[in-house]
């Protein structure tokens, strides 16, 4: 099998840096635009350049982990090439990915105040493993506001809630009790309504729960896999 992780709104590769280690060969992408390379403004863009990615690295059995937006990208590959795929791993994502209208009036506001942007990102990653956040603050400034409004705009526009019950592969859906972003009630409905698919909620875990209890998620994904 191959682990492919893909990282949430307006994030990195880096994000993956505790679950990378831990899964020998996996391998962590950052997404177009992130920074390089165009955004796309949908979640079937991203899941056609993901599958884009795959053929030409000639992957098998493919697992793929994503997290909130790569979450979306997860199941919307699931839905249209799932004969590429083993399995997937969804953390704090749903069927439906919808985000409070304040978040993109802040960040159309934060394309011309960079400070209220690294305030917001630095507010996100405030639960983060310590060894990790200045990587991730980092990785976010060079992405930029454009890239999580884009991004977010993007999980706006996502609802597969009438379509994931033809999926029939295997699914893990991960969230922390406390995510607010992607709540437990999100995992617990594709439970219902998927053919194969698991929860596991992670106590004192936020929307950034792979990287606040990263042993937790990872025995989570080893037990599944």
């Amino acid at each position: 099998m191959q682990l492919i992780f893909i990282h949430g709104s307006g994030g990195c590769k880096e994000s993956w840096q505790f679950q990378t280690q831990y899964f020998d060969k996996s391998e962590a992408i950052n997404l177009p635009g992130h920074p390089d390379g165009d955004l796309c403004p949908t979640i079937e863009g991203y899941t056609n350049w993901m599958r884009q990615y795959i053929q030409s690295k000639n992957y098998r059995e493919v697992v793929l982990v994503g997290h909130s937006l790569g979450g979306g990208v997860a199941l919307q590959y699931a839905l249209d090439y799932p004969e590429d795929l083993k399995a997937i791993v969804l953390i704090g994502s749903g069927a439906r990915l919808k985000v409070h209208p304040n978040f993109l009036e802040m960040l159309e506001k934060a394309k011309q105040d960079i400070e209220l942007f690294n305030n917001f990102q630095k507010s996100i990653h405030g639960s983060v493993r310590p060894e990790l956040i200045d990587i991730l603050n980092k990785r976010c400034e060079e992405n930029g506001p454009n890239s999580f409004l884009n991004d977010l705009k993007a999980c706006n526009k996502f609802d597969i809630m009438d379509k994931i019950s033809s999926i029939k592969l295997p699914v893990l859906a991960i969230c922390g009790n406390q995510d607010i972003m992607a709540p437990p009630k999100y995992a617990q409905y594709l439970e219902k309504n998927m053919f194969k698919t698991r929860v596991k909620i992670i106590p004192g875990g936020t929307h950034m729960v792979h990287t606040e209890k990263p042993s937790e998620v990872n025995q989570a994904i080893e037990a599944f896999l």
